[in-house]
């Protein structure tokens, strides 16, 4: 048994076909059959219900990938934690990134991250933050750029800033006359929000229940601020936005964009991490390079 059988055996598990797990793992599919099919003869069992579509464990496969998740965590955390004391900026970082920053913020660090640390392996994901706290607590990814306060017990947060909320307000809405808008003054029935899972969705509900009683249900949602942008421009409804998709708003459209009026009209963007990833060079370097691009911005 081999630490690339079980990488083989996890790879096909997740992926639920042979093809996909071998592009995955960067092999040809026979290789990665064969490797496979070693450690069944090896243990002298089935480990994957080839006859399924997708393909799946079978029962005695789960017990084997429960176990090998255990050992190839154990291993990687060894070769980290060695890279570590070597004083190595190397490894890899699975990094969640929520919808609501991923588009207006990856763009900005990734490159300068890239050329500066080139023995970094980055895999990112786009989720959710329900799925990233999910995925947090079941070692899927490493760490997540996410709304400050969202995970709860066992993730390190490092404080990036601030990201402060506006109104985007169709030409035919009431309110697009004002310039600067109160919360207790937005009729809820002309109101679309982010869709479940969001937390921005949940920041907003907590910033607007402390002034108005919000209905359980909205005129139209979606996972997508841009999508909310969207309808907003061909509605005369409005929207709350991050001060981050600001730069992406056509100048024509610039005068959409209101002020809200004071109150907790903001939200703090942060580095949360794993407790258990020890590769906390990379966790610095990170966290460094995206608050100097932002900052560069700013000047």
């Amino acid at each position: 048994m081999t630490i690339i059988q079980l990488e083989y055996l996890m790879a096909v598990a997740n992926c639920g076909s042979f093809s996909v797990a071998a592009e995955h793992c960067f092999v040809t599919q026979p290789s990665l059959s064969m490797q496979i099919k070693a450690l069944e003869e090896e243990l002298g069992v089935i480990l994957l219900d080839r006859t399924k579509k997708p393909i799946i464990p079978t029962a005695v496969g789960e017990v084997v990938l429960e176990q090998a998740r255990e050992t190839l965590r154990s291993y990687n955390y060894i070769r980290e934690s060695v890279a570590e004391m070597r004083g190595e900026t190397a490894g890899k970082m699975r990094l969640g990134v929520i919808p609501t920053i991923a588009p207006y913020l990856l763009h900005k660090f990734i490159p300068q991250f890239i050329k500066e640390y080139p023995r970094v392996e980055l895999e990112i994901h786009e989720m959710v933050t329900a799925d990233i706290i999910e995925a947090l607590k079941c070692d899927q990814i490493d760490a997540a750029l996410v709304a400050s306060g969202t995970c709860g017990d066992g993730i390190t947060e490092h404080d990036l800033f601030s990201d402060h909320f506006y109104a985007y307000v169709s030409p035919s809405h009431p309110l697009f006359e004002r310039s600067n808008i109160r919360i207790e003054d937005i009729d809820f029935k002309d109101f679309i929000l982010l869709s479940r899972g969001n937390c921005m969705r949940d920041q907003i509900f907590e910033l607007c229940q402390a002034a108005n009683d919000i209905p359980s249900h909205f005129y139209f949602e979606s996972g997508s601020l841009d999508t909310l942008m969207r309808m907003v421009d061909c509605t005369s409804c409005m929207t709350i936005i991050p001060e981050m998709a600001l730069e992406f708003i056509p100048q024509s459209r610039r005068n959409r964009v209101k002020s809200i009026a004071k109150g907790a009209t903001s939200r703090r963007v942060a580095l949360a991490v794993s407790r258990t990833y020890v590769k906390q060079s990379i966790v610095e370097a990170l966290r460094s390079t995206i608050l100097k691009c932002v900052n560069q911005e700013k000047i």
